[in-house]
């Protein structure tokens, strides 16, 4: 996995886990981001997060470890557009 944080811009202090998944292109669409967040894929500052609709807030780290997913692995980080 990359060891480069991607930073990803929202718009407003927080976006849903599912919907950053999304818009950093790490998946390609709901059904997939819930299938890797309920398979405990996703860690948020270091913590296993299985809710798809977690707010992630500005700031804090997203792992995505997705080789057994058959795609990349990401690290993201929200900040402002």
């Amino acid at each position: 996995m990359s060891h480069e944080v991607s930073e990803v811009p929202i718009r407003d202090e927080s976006i849903r886990l599912g919907q950053l998944l999304k818009l950093a292109g790490v998946v390609e669409n709901g059904a997939i981001a819930r299938e890797v967040i309920d398979s405990s894929g996703v860690r948020v500052d270091g913590e296993v997060e299985t809710r798809r609709g977690a707010q992630i807030k500005r700031g804090q780290l997203v792992e995505f470890n997705g080789e057994p997913f058959g795609l990349p692995g990401a690290r993201l980080m929200p900040v402002g557009d």
